[in-house]
């Protein structure tokens, strides 16, 4: 796909998210899309949002459960960039009338406290280069409408990113076993899913490890001071206006979020 056509997508999507309107799939205009063309669209729809005064404050890993893969025909996860207007404080509401079609993924986040560039990065190193971690919504969100995604719509998309909130405690990774660690997620009080991290690549450390490895491979690379999150634990959870949703992980707490 020529340099022309990557801004043209990109700025649709861009204009998508301003205005809440989705639009058609990228793949049934360009058949011949490829995932590398896809995220050169991602790029240049996150250059329009720093363009407009944001900045990037982490990374995100999508597509890590079984199930989505199998629906997208893809055998790997994708990635997206988070910036600074997706972030929202424990105990915000979240106003779902600036989003399309929300969906609720509950996940553990990393903070990182040194640089972590690939090829080559080991779970030994993603726990030493890791500050904290914690429990943390991811509210994904789709410009394509009705969620009708393929792998390149979804990478071209931002990784289908919205927004985010953080809480719960914040610990050392290296103070317990996430893979071992037990999650709980609640809508409006009723439970909706029971899992633990081994679900995320067999751990979310190894999945932040994956994405370390992706990125360098690409010349990017997770900075100090970066969020990381590690890939959804819980099913997409369609959530509206009225809604709360309740997530517990084993010794790192609880963290909840409400949407109005």
């Amino acid at each position: 796909m020529d340099k022309q056509k990557i801004q043209g997508w990109g700025d649709t999507l861009y204009d998508a998210f301003i205005n809440s309107r989705p639009i058609e799939p990228l793949t049934d205009s360009e058949p011949g899309i490829t995932i590398e063309d896809a995220y050169q669209i991602q790029l240049r729809m996150i250059q329009r949002r720093i363009e407009r005064g944001e900045t990037v404050v982490g990374k995100k890993i999508g597509v890590t459960s079984q199930v989505v893969m199998q629906m997208l025909g893809v055998n790997q996860p994708d990635f997206g960039q988070m910036l600074s207007g997706m972030v929202f404080n424990e105990g915000e509401p979240i106003q779902v009338g600036g989003l399309i079609a929300p969906k609720a993924e509950a996940e553990v986040a990393f903070l990182l406290k040194r640089d972590l560039t690939g090829p080559g990065v080991t779970a030994a190193d993603v726990l030493r280069a890791t500050e904290c971690v914690m429990p943390c919504f991811e509210i994904v969100d789709s410009r394509i409408k009705d969620w009708k995604i393929k792998i390149q719509d979804t990478v071209a998309d931002n990784a289908s990113c919205g927004v985010l909130t953080l809480g719960g405690q914040r610990r050392s990774p290296r103070d317990l076993d996430l893979a071992l660690a037990g999650m709980v997620l609640e809508k409006n009080g009723e439970l909706v899913s029971t899992s633990t991290g081994a679900s995320v690549q067999g751990s979310p450390v190894n999945a932040v490890a994956w994405l370390a490895n992706t990125l360098g491979r690409l010349g990017i690379g997770l900075k100090a001071g970066e969020i990381i999150l590690s890939g959804s634990q819980s099913p997409l959870v369609p959530v509206k206006a009225g809604d709360s949703l309740y997530c517990s992980v084993g010794g790192l707490g609880s963290t909840s979020v409400r949407f109005i």
